[in-house]
């Protein structure tokens, strides 16, 4: 499936903030504008605001209230990483984000076990046959994850 192009980071907030309305949800959303401000910009010297190319980087942190716990940090490299009760999922695509998130809290998120090598993954489908599974960490199976579990397999 085709995600919606979301060409900035402030698109992909106001998807977020579309999302958590639709679920009753708060949010909070903390900006970091520019080189030096932005995490992955380490190398930017001390008031360097630009990139190199011109471009004023733009970084944005979301808190999402509610169960679970969900945290989305919005890169200006098109990626981002959300968490979900600690779980991580690293590089998603920006464009993934609103249908990663819908998924959630659509209620198609689960908790798949495995005997051997034993551990839970949190599993996270997309439309159109698109994926995203994160073991989660020992003693970290939460209510909210434990309420969502599917059978194990070995």
């Amino acid at each position: 499936m085709i995600h919606p192009h979301l060409p900035t980071t402030e698109s992909v907030v106001g998807a977020i903030r579309v999302i958590a309305d639709e679920h009753r949800l708060e949010v909070e959303v903390t900006h970091d504008i520019g080189a030096d401000r932005t995490s992955r910009r380490t190398s930017a010297g001390a008031f360097t605001v630009l990139d190199p190319d011109g471009s004023l980087p733009h970084e944005a942190y979301v808190e999402l209230g509610g169960s679970p716990s969900v945290t989305v940090r919005v890169y200006p490299e098109d990626d981002a990483h959300i968490t979900v009760d600690g779980v991580q999922f690293d590089d998603v695509p920006r464009d993934h984000v609103p249908a990663f998130l819908r998924s959630l809290y659509g209620g198609l998120a689960h908790v798949k076990g495995r005997v051997f090598p034993p551990g839970w993954w949190l599993v996270v489908p997309l439309p159109g046959d698109e994926t995203y599974k994160e073991l989660v960490p020992m003693g970290a199976l939460i209510p909210w994850m434990s309420a969502r579990v599917r059978s194990r397999k070995n």
